[in-house]
């Protein structure tokens, strides 16, 4: 991004308070992070931005955002006047995308969006300069600073799109109207704001509303509730994926080993592998083969990007534990039809030791969360994950749903609070023929046992 203070002000509609000739090569709205020639983007929250444009300027800010409702005006640096901080700072990235004009492709669904977008930014990057959603920038503030961090001779563009409450992908799709929508699944998260699947479902087809004629649905055929409300949009173009034969491209001759998974679909004898176990993780490797079709990339390219794809760290991700043996770290964020699937995976995972699984609460489930957690109990078995660390007050439900499954003293329960012992009980257990999966909402913070059971 290199802009002017008047180009943008122009774009926004906006006067500038303390004109000067300058120029702004990067936004932030967090002041600790600002540097030369960035412009601050002071957002109203909990704490109100507004108060901390010395401490942008102070680090490098050149410029800013602000308010017009909050006078005094500052002298510092020069002020570009908008009545919303934040829908100013979205209506720059809707400007900025049309001075840069990339092919756009959104992702969205109740898990997998982060792994999907990895891998579709591999693909695309053998093609195009390409850019795509750091972290989980995925928001109403994430989108809008992915866009404005992209250069000017970026051609594609990958964003991940979340959904905490209905209306969400609305705004989303309509900010950056997308080239391609990607739908990876339709499972509980954030079921406590949507209370049932299908409205979850209703919200996630949103990601439609801002497309243009051209643009295309990529979407988990194996979903009924996606089948059912794609095939109510008779204009739709779309293209199904999926592990099952009905969809337009399907996986075939799944084999996995405890870090890869490898198949071939039907559309080429083409053999591809992914740094990823589990078949919801080539549910979303057929996600970005999709799209990379769409791109016009060959599956021999298609399939040099994902064999060696980087992936977000704490998704289905391997690491050498301090113990001797292996740790499957998922602990960025958790829902139980994600639960359940990485507990199918990991059972699989074959181990000369014992399997253990250390799971966290799952929030944001509302009046349903004690019966889903309980129901995660289906995906356990003694003889497949010997022993089972649980955290948090919800836990207590799956606690008690295993109490027939389970020995004695094979399922533990800690409070939130208590990973200090948690942590003291895994290292006077774990062998290094043990194999340990965590998995947990990222309000429960089992990355900081992740932490302590690495070197």
């Amino acid at each position: 991004m290199k802009l002017t203070i008047q180009t943008i002000a122009q774009a926004l509609s906006a006067d500038i308070k303390n004109e000067q000739p300058v120029t702004v090569t990067s936004t932030t709205f967090d002041s600790r992070a600002a540097k030369p020639d960035s412009l601050f983007i002071p957002l109203v929250a909990e704490n109100d931005g507004h108060n901390y444009l010395a401490s942008a300027v102070e680090n490098g800010a050149t410029a800013s955002l602000w308010q017009i409702d909050h006078t005094p005006y500052p002298t510092e640096i020069p002020l570009i006047l908008v009545p919303d901080t934040l829908a100013a700072f979205q209506e720059l990235a809707q400007y900025y995308l049309t001075v840069v004009q990339p092919k756009i492709v959104a992702i969205s669904g109740s898990n997998g969006k982060t792994t999907t977008k990895d891998l579709i930014a591999a693909i695309g990057a053998t093609k195009f300069n390409t850019i795509k959603t750091p972290a989980n920038f995925n928001n109403e503030i994430g989108v809008p600073t992915t866009i404005l961090a992209m250069d000017e001779q970026t051609e594609l563009l990958v964003l991940e799109m979340g959904m905490d409450h209905p209306g969400d992908l609305d705004k989303l799709s309509k900010l950056v109207h997308p080239d391609i929508a990607v739908l990876t699944m339709i499972g509980e998260a954030h079921i406590e704001f949507f209370k049932t699947r299908a409205n979850i479902a209703d919200g996630k087809m949103q990601i439609i509303d801002g497309f243009k004629p051209e643009s295309e649905l990529v979407y988990n055929g194996d979903e009924p509730l996606l089948v059912e409300r794609v095939g109510a949009n008779d204009h739709l173009k779309s293209t199904r994926f999926g592990l099952n034969a009905h969809n337009d491209l399907f996986a075939s001759n799944i084999a996995m080993t405890s870090t890869q998974a490898s198949f071939t679909t039907n559309a080429s004898g083409q053999t591809f592998t992914i740094p990823l176990t589990g078949r919801y993780n080539v549910a979303n490797a057929l996600a970005a083969i999709s799209v990379g079709h769409l791109l016009d990339i060959d599956d021999a390219t298609i399939a040099q990007a994902l064999a060696t794809a980087p992936i977000t760290a704490n998704r289905t991700q391997w690491l050498e534990g301090n113990f001797g043996g292996k740790i499957l770290s998922d602990v960025y964020n958790s829902n139980p039809t994600a639960t359940k699937e990485v507990l199918h995976a990991f059972s699989e995972v074959p181990t000369n030791g014992r399997r253990m699984a250390v799971l966290g609460d799952m929030l944001e489930l509302g009046e349903a969360g004690p019966e889903l957690h309980a129901g995660v109990a289906d995906a356990l078995d003694p003889t497949k994950i010997q022993e089972v660390y649980l955290v948090g007050d919800l836990m207590q439900n799956l606690a008690d749903a295993l109490q027939e499954k389970y020995p004695a003293n094979t399922v533990h329960l800690y409070p939130v609070d208590a990973k200090p012992a948690l942590i003291s009980d895994l290292k006077a257990t774990l062998t290094p023929e043990d194999m340990l999966l965590l998995k947990g909402s990222h309000g429960i913070h089992l990355e900081s046992v992740v932490a302590e059971l690495v070197d």
